[in-house]
């Protein structure tokens, strides 16, 4: 049974609602249900608001002159998107489009910025998420530039099952495309069928129904040198 203590921390914690606060925001706020490879928006589209994951995923991409394309980011409920117009890019750098069905809000950009102005506590949150993004994107480039194609697979498959985080690791990982992970590997599709094989022989990975079971033992794959 929990203490008080442990059940005052708790609400401590949650005691600001972000998804509740947005819901309020009355004018300037919209929620749409997205099918499956919908485009939320493309690279040059016009940036005029930041956008919420209530539910399902969503791929960040972005196309080169050459026309090779890259995934920045695979996002899930409780992320952030978008946010770049609230720093005057006029335009988008990226595209966004859903893996799965998804439940996105839609804030406009001047909503947004009175909101973080007017409510401390979300812009204390907000500001947290963007500090953990940009870590994340250091963490990305350190691992493009200094490992193997091979570590950074591993190493992605582990961020899908969300190892690391606060909450459990997803014990089965939502289906995703070996050109995927190829295009975040920046390998390519063969290579990726390579090590997703070599993976799976040696015990770190597993095909259960739909979706893809991750191993803790495939932190020995990253960790080793």
């Amino acid at each position: 049974m929990a203490s008080a203590a442990t059940i005052a921390s708790k609400k401590k914690k949650i005691s600001f609602d972000p998804l509740e606060f947005l819901a309020h925001l009355g004018e300037g706020r919209t929620i749409t249900k997205c099918r499956q490879n919908h485009t939320i928006f493309a690279q040059g589209d016009p940036a005029d608001a930041v956008f919420y994951i209530l539910d399902g995923k969503v791929k960040i991409t972005v196309l080169s002159k050459s026309g090779k394309e890259a995934v920045l980011a695979i996002l899930e409920p409780g992320d952030f998107f978008g946010e770049g117009c609230l720093n005057g890019h006029t335009r988008r750098m990226a595209t966004a489009a859903t893996m799965t069905e998804c439940s996105i809000m839609r804030v406009d950009r001047a909503t947004m910025i009175r909101s973080l102005h007017e409510e401390p506590k979300l812009s204390e949150m907000f500001i947290t998420y963007l500090l953990h993004r940009n870590f994340r994107v250091e963490e990305d480039l350190v691992d493009q530039l200094f490992n193997s194609s091979e570590k950074r697979l591993a190493r992605i498959l582990l961020l899908l099952a969300n190892f690391g985080k606060e909450s459990k690791p997803d014990l089965v990982v939502s289906p995703i495309s070996q050109e995927t992970l190829a295009e975040m590997v920046g390998t390519t599709r063969s290579r990726v069928n390579f090590f997703m094989n070599k993976f799976r022989r040696l015990g770190f990975i597993d095909y259960n129904g739909g979706g893809l079971e991750v191993h803790a033992s495939l932190l020995n794959m990253v960790l080793h040198d």
